[in-house]
């Protein structure tokens, strides 16, 4: 455990990687990990489990602040998601879920209310583990902005895609690819109306892991919370660089 508590925060887009990176991060330095963007995914659940339209902002703002969601947050284990007493862990990442979270992670007292719970479990894992990863779409920005650590984790779409398709498809062939494009690019499209997740804010870290590896990455990422090595500016890592 750190001798002060740690929060390093991750942003991203979609396929970026940093989910899998977060975590491996996490269980390096003993710390807790917190996927934020499992939360929006379980409220969608959660909604649509109870007959209301996601699309209806008032109903599914009641049933966030209702919503009996247990996560974990050990890196070491499976990070189980149960809502209700139902293990959900598999479900949030099938395409009905998918298709639909953009509804409720767009809403933008949805986006308050789980905000809220995420700075509930970060400040809980900070006196409990020492401190946490958290990954999500405006953890470096709007809900953990004084965390010691905020790196903005991009790649270009190209790699993005075939992360993805590899993923849910278990390769990246031009067939699987094109069956992902239009779920990455809409859900990066829909959200970015409400955080911004494609160039880092004045103090964050830029990550470009298009042509790094996963161990690359997790090392990347390593170092720059070690200090080891120094960071990109805005301008190195500049996302308006990809291909979109």
């Amino acid at each position: 455990m750190p001798e002060h508590p740690l929060t390093i925060a991750v942003d991203g887009p979609s396929g970026s990687g940093k989910s899998s990176v977060s975590k491996a991060v996490a269980r390096e330095l003993g710390l807790g990990y917190l996927d934020t963007g499992a939360m929006y995914r379980a409220l969608t659940w959660w909604v649509l489990d109870e007959g209301i339209d996601p699309t209806d902002q008032a109903k599914v703002a009641d049933a966030s602040r209702s919503l009996p969601l247990e996560i974990a947050t050990d890196p070491t284990g499976p990070v189980t998601v149960t809502v209700n007493g139902t293990d959900i862990t598999e479900a949030i990442r099938e395409t009905w879920i998918s298709s639909q979270v953009s509804a409720v992670a767009t809403n933008l007292d949805v986006r308050a209310e789980l905000r809220r719970r995420q700075r509930e479990l970060i400040d809980q894992l900070r006196a409990d583990r020492g401190g946490v990863v958290a990954e999500g779409r405006d953890i470096t920005t709007v809900v953990a902005p004084d965390a010691e650590h905020r790196i903005l984790v991009t790649a270009s779409e190209e790699a993005r895609l075939a992360r993805r398709s590899t993923e849910l498809h278990g390769t990246a062939g031009a067939e699987q690819i094109e069956a992902t494009r239009d779920q990455i690019s809409r859900r990066d499209r829909d959200d970015a109306t409400v955080s911004a997740f494609f160039e880092p804010a004045e103090g964050v870290v830029g990550l470009d892991t298009s042509d790094l590896s996963f161990e690359q990455v997790v090392q990347a990422v390593l170092d720059l919370v070690r200090g080891e090595v120094a960071p990109q500016t805005p301008e190195q890592s500049d996302p308006s660089k990809e291909d979109r």
